[in-house]
């Protein structure tokens, strides 16, 4: 029975987690970058890396 529950717990977080990501584009469609959990937290979007998503 230990387990079981291991294994629902460990696929309900993968469950989560994988319903949490994405990908963002700038307007132009020429870049994009990934992230886990919020677009803001991403690094690529930290650093700066496709520049302004918005132009």
């Amino acid at each position: 029975m230990k387990n079981f529950v291991k294994i629902a717990l460990i696929a309900s977080v993968i469950t989560v987690m994988t319903g949490c990501t994405g990908s963002v584009y700038n307007k132009e469609k020429d870049c994009n970058y990934d992230y886990l959990l919020h677009p803001a937290v991403s690094v690529s979007k930290i650093i700066g890396g496709c520049g302004d998503t918005n132009k």
